[in-house]
């Protein structure tokens, strides 16, 4: 009888997301997060570091909800660019965006067109290659791929220096946007990292390439774990401070300009 009543009972509805592109006053062409939500009881825009956000209740059209975009237009561009103030990094505009942040510094960016979409450096300044018809999806995946080949460089960099003194490596690296964390180490020993550390200070990211490294030793945070920490990165107290002050505007300026 109860599974009859599971069959009979009909599936909560998922949340469902799409973008919708909206046209600033100052030319610029954003895109917002739509989202219905089943449990969304009205339309309600939001805007924080991951962008814009326009929430439907089931029962809304697409047309209602931009008719709310546009009533509530001055507020959005206000919201805006009281988060593009807070990290200094405003979302990748074609022929627009005139510098990106890498290792803690903000370097030159240059447009060309090419027959490829990808970001490269030229000297000590970069640029972003692409076909005039390349789209904002094509040109936010190369500028992933370009921080995740510099994050990878850093780690050949560093992980020989440890390597010798662990048990043994991770069983693989990938690179994620996390919301919260900088790092995770799997029980598999598989090591995740936040992409958004090749954006900011080096010596951070290797603390925290350290601190997952020292889990394959302690899975806890014991004082054995930290001593561990310590004897590998004596400075360890002074980057996760750098963290506390920095790694909010670190990661919502990644998630600005890869618009997720």
């Amino acid at each position: 009888m109860s599974s009859l009543f599971r069959l009979l009972t009909p599936k909560p509805r998922a949340v469902e997301r799409d973008t919708l592109s909206f046209a600033l006053d100052d030319g610029r062409c954003i895109e917002i997060q739509r989202v219905r939500d089943p449990r969304a009881r009205r339309v309600r825009l939001s805007v924080d570091e991951r962008g814009a956000r326009l929430t439907l209740p089931p029962r809304a059209s697409l047309v209602s909800g931009e008719r709310f975009v546009r009533e509530h237009h001055d507020w959005l561009t206000q919201q805006l660019a009281l988060h593009d103030d807070d990290d200094g990094v405003a979302p990748l505009q074609p022929g627009v965006t005139a510098q990106l942040p890498l290792r803690g510094q903000m370097l030159p960016l240059a447009w060309q067109e090419g027959r490829f979409t990808r970001l490269q450096f030229d000297g000590d300044a970069l640029v972003m290659q692409a076909p005039a018809r390349a789209g904002l999806p094509a040109l936010r995946r190369a500028l992933r791929d370009f921080y995740e080949a510099q994050a990878r460089a850093d780690l050949g960099r560093w992980m020989p220096r440890y390597l010798p003194t662990l048990p043994h490596a991770p069983s693989r690296i990938r690179f994620k946007v996390m919301s919260s964390q900088w790092g995770s180490l799997a029980p598999d020993d598989a090591m995740s990292l936040d992409l958004s550390l090749v954006l900011g200070s080096p010596a951070a990211f290797e603390y925290v390439l350290v601190h997952e490294l020292c889990h394959l030793v302690h899975r806890d945070h014991s004082p054995a774990f930290w001593r561990e920490v310590e004897a590998r990165c004596p400075d360890w107290r002074a980057q996760r401070r750098y963290f506390h002050l920095e790694g909010r505007r670190l990661k919502s300026g990644l998630r600005r300009l890869l618009a997720c």
